[in-house]
């Protein structure tokens, strides 16, 4: 256990929203109220639909119809509403988005000003020919204009491909032919920590459809032949009816790394941002006019979910046009007075070693939040202290959760780098390697919860999810990959991935994906990539073991050019931390790669 720990004063607790629903219905401590929500799970989502103000233009006849199976469960049936009404309901003043450019000024965006904007760029959809129905993409920053494309889109009923910026054109083209957009809405150029990036240069090189470009700075480029620029596509009409749909209708297509290669198009519904924004108001603790900052991107799921944890509860989005990775991001944190800061722990391993980030006032912080890493109980203290301890929600889940299934709350005392408690509305079952119930193994999530997927664009769901897997006290389970350990407090340590998926700096990443470029390499046969976990604990390391092509020319730089090939192929973000030969990658008896034997031995070492 960590030495370090928070304890929620008696102002904290009562304050919180999930004191609240714990005194509508008397419990006694938080552990009731967990129970209650996955015993009682239409119950508790109904409350939650209510608490959160979910607009409907139709009301469901039930919260949740298991008739076809937990497998296939059906939420809402036979409502009818646009998720987008929802994050709309407060004041036309009060403010929406705060941003700030790199080096630039505060600028505040009000809720009326966002809608504007939002319909403004639905009618330009409509006037460009797209109906209900067609895809529209985005491979941009996360800006006030991204955000806009996306709720707009959304509104229009048309679903949104999120595709993150620091792709390369091999993998934005995957997605791309996997979604099939029929628009693409990118930048010139990113401007990120003082450099100038290429960006609509690598769309072009990805075969993109009819691109949108907005000018992030006065450098000339050439446009391909239909494709426009912002100023061009906009229209200026700011009336625009949201497209009601089922709460089935695709909203988003997101993109999850799976084991077979390919990336799983994982799409999101018009309640899976109920997920969101749940886990924003009980474990987040996000009330109305917080500002809630959270560095990431469309492109991951991090990115919808800050806009919908946000917008649905009324609070403003803090968006920061830059790396964040010195003190004029933590400038922005100060004037910007947010009071809920979302990280990934290689930014916090960064901050404590630069120390970049001291001598603030980030007083308004009420608590952070970690997710995409395992995390160090060190590091996690360390971030503690910048706000003068404040708690750290760790929050741990998946796109295709459209949240986290295990987190943290601000009515429990916080221990650096572990999780207090399974996510309200959520249940999951450690299993050890002979499928009994255990303290340490992998996890399956109980369905149903609300924001679970139940479809997938391109892998078969029912085989990627639920074929093959055990059942718990008669309960069907849902694969989900990732290894936990409760400990003696009854409290959750991250343990990294049971399957072939890794998280890179917060990015999931499949071994094969990292093998198949590794393969590409002139000395390598045969590679197996594998992500390990640091003595000290903190985010996972890339390695990756390769067999010899016999009669191989020896270059000391291998390790060298399997980190080039990777970081051009794959993500820039990527770095291979060490290249280690073997004679023989070991194998099952029926050739499988083991690749659970090669992490053990290396982090035998």
């Amino acid at each position: 256990m960590n030495n370090y720990v928070w304890h929620p004063s008696q102002s904290v607790i009562e304050k919180s929203n999930i004191y609240g629903m714990m005194q509508k219905h008397q419990f006694r401590n938080y552990t009731d109220f967990w129970l209650w929500s996955v015993t009682n799970r239409a119950d508790f989502w109904e409350e939650t639909i209510a608490h959160l103000d979910i607009k409907l233009a139709q009301n469901f006849t039930s919260v949740l119809d298991v008739s076809d199976g937990v497998e296939r469960p059906v939420w809402l049936k036979d409502a009818q509403l646009n998720i987008v009404d929802s994050c709309f309901k407060s004041k036309p003043e009060s403010t929406a988005i705060i941003y700030q450019e790199e080096r630039g000024k505060l600028i505040k965006v009000t809720q009326q000003e966002l809608e504007n904007l939002v319909n403004k760029i639905a009618n330009s959809l409509r006037k460009s020919g797209l109906k209900p129905g067609d895809a529209i993409a985005i491979d941009m920053p996360m800006t006030l204009e991204a955000v806009a494309i996306y709720l707009a889109g959304i509104k229009a009923g048309n679903p949104i491909v999120t595709i993150a910026d620091s792709f390369t054109p091999n993998e934005i083209e995957v997605r791309l032919k996997i979604a099939n957009p029929k628009l693409i809405f990118t930048q010139d150029y990113l401007l990120r920590a003082g450099k100038t990036l290429p960006l609509y240069a690598k769309v072009c090189e990805a075969n993109a459809p009819k691109a949108v470009i907005i000018k992030a700075t006065n450098q000339a480029i050439d446009l391909r032949l239909g494709d426009i620029y912002w100023a061009d596509f906009l229209v200026e009409d700011t009336d625009f009816e949201s497209v009601k749909q089922s709460p089935e209708d695709v909203i988003t297509i997101l993109f999850s790394s799976g084991t077979t290669g390919a990336p799983k198009a994982i799409p999101w519904h018009h309640t899976t941002p109920i997920k969101a924004a749940s886990d924003a108001y009980y474990h987040h603790d996000i009330h109305k006019n917080d500002v809630v900052c959270w560095p990431t991107n469309l492109g991951w799921m991090m990115g919808p979910w800050l806009v919908f944890a946000a917008l649905i509860n009324k609070a403003t989005i803090g968006l920061y046009y830059g790396a964040p990775l010195d003190a004029n991001f933590g400038k922005f944190v100060q004037e910007a007075q947010v009071t809920m800061l979302g990280v990934i722990p290689s930014i916090v391993k960064h901050w404590k070693n630069s120390r970049c980030m001291e001598g603030l006032n980030w007083d308004n912080i009420r608590c952070f939040s970690s997710t995409g890493e395992v995390s160090n109980p060190t590091e996690m203290t360390y971030l503690m202290q910048l706000a003068n301890g404040k708690p750290v929600i760790e929050y741990c889940g998946g796109t295709e959760i459209g949240g986290g299934y295990v987190t943290s709350t601000v009515v429990q005392d916080n221990y650096p780098s572990t999780f207090s408690t399974q996510a309200l509305g959520t249940a999951f079952v450690l299993l050890d390697d002979d499928n009994k119930a255990s303290k340490k193994g992998e996890v399956f999530m109980i369905p149903p919860t609300m924001g679970l997927s139940n479809t997938l664009l391109n892998r078969d769901h029912h085989k990627e999810y639920y074929k093959g897997t055990p059942k718990y006290k008669g309960q069907l389970l849902r694969r989900h990959g990732d290894a936990m350990q409760q400990l003696e407090n009854g409290y959750y340590k991250a343990q990294g991935r049971t399957d072939d998926a890794m998280n890179l700096g917060g990015i999931k990443v499949s071994s094969i994906q990292i093998e198949g470029v590794i393969n590409t390499l002139d000395f390598v046969k045969e590679s197996a990539a594998i992500a390990v976990s640091p003595k000290d604990g903190g985010p996972s390391l890339l390695v990756v073991y390769y067999v010899d092509i016999e009669n191989a020319i020896v270059d000391t730089d291998r390790l060298k050019q399997a980190q080039t090939v990777v970081r051009k192929q794959l993500n820039p973000l990527f770095k291979v931390s060490d290249l280690v030969k073997i004679d023989a990658l070991p194998r099952t008896a029926s050739n499988k790669v083991m690749r659970r034997k090669l992490r053990a031995d290396y982090e035998m070492k």
